[in-house]
């Protein structure tokens, strides 16, 4: 027992190692992995990518899951914002890279009853191997990425200044962000801290 505990540590120690190595693309990047097919957790198993989400005004990419507090405590904020991005013509996707949860509370059918309980509008994603979440340097969920028609980004970070109490944020980060992109401003911030739980990589 003392071995397996042992083992569960440094399995626990190299895992924050690398997630802290893990780097972030910058403002102004193009959109990465555009063209890769996603499975959206529907009753077909549809296959979606970045590239057919994207709208002329811009995508919203949202690093999510299924049980995350973080992600339960901004479940209001995400269908506000998903409505609001999709009222500006916004192309949006949450994407589901715990990777490690796969078998369990982020399996395909956890996913699917998930985004039906929660309504959504947008496809709810599979990244499998976590290849997405690598390639945007994507660390926690809820994250965001927005991007404006050109596919530049143009925000990352939190969606609020307070998500341990989104009841009680009084700057709303990513709502900011879209109505400056949607009249040609430079959102500011364009970056900010995401707080929440770390995207479970193998």
């Amino acid at each position: 027992m003392k071995n397996l505990l042992i083992a569960a540590a440094v399995c626990a120690s190299i895992a924050a190692s690398a997630q802290n190595n893990i780097k972030s693309i910058e403002i102004g990047a193009e959109i990465p992995t555009e063209t890769q097919g996603l499975v959206v957790v529907n009753d077909k198993k549809s296959v979606t990518s970045l590239r057919n989400t994207k709208t002329s005004q811009g995508l919203l990419v949202m690093f999510s899951c299924n049980t995350c507090p973080y992600v339960v405590k901004s479940e209001a904020r995400t269908k506000e914002i998903m409505e609001y991005a999709l009222s500006k013509g916004i192309g949006m996707i949450i994407i589901n890279s715990n990777e490690a949860k796969r078998g369990d509370e982020d399996s395909d059918k956890a996913m699917a009853k998930y985004a039906k309980q929660m309504g959504y509008k947008v496809p709810y994603v599979i990244d499998e191997k976590s290849a997405v979440a690598d390639a945007f340097g994507a660390t926690r969920t809820p994250e965001v990425f927005l991007f404006d028609g050109n596919g530049k980004l143009m925000y990352k970070g939190a969606m609020e200044d307070n998500p341990t109490s989104p009841s009680d944020s009084k700057e709303l980060y990513l709502k900011a962000a879209i109505d400056k992109m949607m009249v040609g401003q430079v959102p500011d911030p364009a970056s900010t801290k995401s707080i929440g739980c770390t995207i479970k990589r193998m």
